[in-house]
């Protein structure tokens, strides 16, 4: 598993990763307080691992403006200050920590020798971020169907964003157009994280590694070569059973 992202150079840490009144974060007060703007920006990241906590626990429906406030050690003032309601609040932190996510994902993915070794890396720190963050996991991609038309527009711009893993994939035979077959790969491996996020088996998604890269792959090289990419023995290769796209996102 990657570090956790809390250690990650030159990131922010994911949403959710840190406790809401984490003490490193207090705001100074008195004759060295800190100036407005940086006393926002903690506020801010305050109030994002406050929304995610709070939102994993109780739901999107559940979760009131106050607990939010009461999880980050921020004011209500304070939160009105940064976000128009909670609807932006909750768009805000999805934008951020998904952003997050999408750093780590191309840094493995341009780092690799090759399409597929960098499809192998992406998928791999996919899995261990949410891994590492469930409650992120259970905001992010479990509640974020509670909050409205405004988030399922933003998760879709998000699930576009992932078509950059397949630009240098190989070209294959025009069964499909190229573009609604990306978007199929991408929709099915979505599907099956939601299914174990939602089942709260967020801790196994690691373990999804080998089968989600031979979803990911054999529409682009074949199965038998993408058996081999997720060390999958070749003759088990008609056992699986590939993820089942959702009917609409």
């Amino acid at each position: 598993m990657i570090a956790s992202p809390v250690s990650q150079p030159g990131l922010s840490p994911l949403p959710g990763a840190r406790a809401g009144r984490d003490p490193d974060r207090a705001i100074k007060r008195g004759p060295r307080r800190q100036p407005a703007e940086v006393v926002a920006a903690t506020q801010r990241d305050r109030l994002f691992d406050g929304l995610v906590h709070t939102v994993a626990a109780k739901g999107y429906a559940n979760a009131r403006v106050s607990d939010i406030c009461q999880a980050a050690g921020v004011t209500r003032p304070a939160f009105y200050a940064l976000f128009g309601g909670k609807d932006d609040a909750f768009l805000a932190t999805y934008r951020h920590g998904t952003a997050v996510l999408l750093q780590l994902m191309e840094g493995a993915y341009r780092e690799a020798p090759g399409w597929r070794s960098g499809v192998r890396a992406a998928l791999r720190v996919l899995l261990d971020v949410l891994a590492s963050v469930p409650a992120f996991a259970t905001m992010a991609i479990v509640e974020i169907d509670a909050v409205g038309a405004g988030a399922r527009e933003e998760r879709d711009r998000l699930l576009r964003r992932f078509d950059q893993f397949f630009g240098d994939a190989p070209m294959v035979p025009e069964v499909a157009p190229r573009d609604e077959l990306v978007g199929a790969v991408i929709d099915g491996l979505y599907a099956t994280i939601r299914r174990y996020v939602a089942a709260g088996r967020v801790a196994e998604l690691p373990g999804l590694l080998p089968m989600l890269t031979y979803f990911t792959m054999a529409p682009f090289i074949g199965p038998e070569a993408a058996a081999g990419e997720s060390g999958t023995p070749s003759g088990a290769v008609g056992t699986i059973k590939a993820p089942c796209a959702p009917a609409d996102r």
